[in-house]
Order: C-alpha cells, then sequence, then structure tokens
C-alpha cells in the first residue's frame, strides 16, 4: 500500500482473481530500483522486492497487505504493512475513500519499535485527488504527524497518463519528532508519466524535496506486466 510511496527500473507483475458478483483477489510483486517515502528513499537508494496483496469487494469494502524490503540499518530489513478501508461513489465524478492502516517493520531485535498506525481518508473528482494521513504515533516516535496531497492527473490518451502531485509532512510534535533541525515539515513534488507499449506498463518520473539533506532530483521507473485469469 504505501503512500510512500523509485531511480530506474522497476518490474511489476499481478495476478488477479474475479469472483463474478462478489469480489476480486490480486496479487502483485514489483520490483523497483528504490523505495521512496514521499520522496525519501527507504532502501538506502538501493533495489529491493515488494508484493501486494489486495481483496476487493462490490459494496466498497476492500483490505490488504504490502510487504517490502527496507533498509534502516542495525537489521531493520522488512516493512509489513496491513490496512482496511471503504471506499464509494458520492456523484457519478466525486469518489471517497476512508481506511486505515498498521505499518510494521522486521529484521532486528528492536524493529517492532518502528511500527504504527495510521488514518487515512481520499476525495477525487474526475481525475484530481485529495488525501491526507494522521497518526499519533510516526514512526514509534510518539509523535503527533499529519500529510496531505494534492495530485492531478492528464490522460492523453488510452495509453498514455500525466499525473503531478504536491504533498507536505507535518510533525505536531517537532520536541519529539522532527524533519530538518526544528523544521516541522517539508514538501515533495511529484511528476510522472505512466504509459503501455509491447504489452508492458511503464512509469517514468521525478522526486524531489525541499529537505535540507535530502533536496536532490530523484529519477524514477517501473516497468511491469500484468496477468489476468
Amino acid at each position: 500500500m504505501r503512500k510512500r510511496v523509485a531511480s530506474p527500473l522497476g518490474v511489476l507483475a499481478c495476478w488477479s482473481i474475479s469472483f463474478p458478483g462478489s469480489c476480486d483477489l490480486s496479487i502483485t510483486t514489483t520490483l523497483v530500483s528504490d523505495y521512496l517515502f514521499n520522496g525519501i528513499s527507504q532502501t538506502d537508494e538501493q533495489p529491493t522486492l515488494q508484493g501486494n496483496l489486495d481483496w476487493f469487494d462490490d459494496s466498497g469494502w476492500y483490505a490488504g497487505s504490502f510487504a517490502s524490503g527496507v533498509d534502516y540499518g542495525q537489521g531493520t530489513d522488512y516493512e509489513l504493512d496491513f490496512y482496511v478501508g471503504y471506499s464509494n461513489n458520492l456523484t457519478s465524478s466525486l469518489v471517497y475513500d476512508i481506511g486505515v492502516a498498521r505499518y510494521t517493520y522486521m529484521g532486528g531485535a528492536d524493529s517492532s519499535e518502528f511500527d504504527y498506525t495510521e488514518a487515512y481518508i481520499a476525495l477525487s473528482y474526475n481525475s484530481t485527488r485529495f488525501q491526507a494521513w494522521y497518526t499519533e504515533d510516526y514512526f514509534g516516535s510518539g509523535a503527533r504527524h499529519y500529510i496531505i496531497a494534492l495530485s492531478q492527473g492528464y490522460q492523453l490518451n488510452d495509453t498514455f497518463t500525466l499525473t503531478f502531485q504536491i504533498d507536505k509532512s507535518t510533525s505536531l510534535d517537532t520536541n519529539i519528532f522532527s524533519w530538518d533541525i526544528n523544521d516541522d515539515d517539508y514538501l515533495h513534488l511529484k511528476a510522472d508519466a505512466a504509459f503501455e507499449w509491447l504489452g508492458l506498463a511503464f512509469t517514468l518520473g521525478l522526486e524531489k524535496t525541499d529537505l535540507n539533506y535530502d533536496d536532490d532530483i530523484k529519477l524514477l521507473g517501473t516497468v511491469g506486466y500484468t496477468f489476468t485469469f
């Protein structure tokens, strides 16, 4: 799952199982060249393997899990998340999504100290999307923290889409957790292009933050193939 949402290239494969008139189950595997969390590498700018298991019901309920390699040092090598939510239409053009996610970390004796729970909400109007996330224990620090994001997509044709996003991460308890020195927030910008070619799905993009210690422009890329049954 991850809003945390890579330097090129990644590989994605998805297996989908449909239950007529009831729900869908999908399994996705992804190889990424970097795992970015709002523009910040979680893998020391190294590639990793990721996977998703997702269940969707026709009523709007969904649940799933996300797994990825990470590199936080001191043995924390894996992330495993779980989430459940509900999404539905308010009008033909307006869609809402609300849910809760649990992020867990493994590999080292103290890895679980990073675990935390987060609530999220999203509102989409056609190709414009607003999202917000809130937790009272950001990365196990005990600090209240929220993220807000605004994105705009442009579908140029049946196989090519451009997406632009800006988001802001903010600590509400800088005495416990801060970003730059005594700085409670940072901005993250992202632009990517998604397209299909020769039966493969590609994504190329750029990401940048305004953090003093991590303000490089990062080149992103994924290439994937979807299996359907």
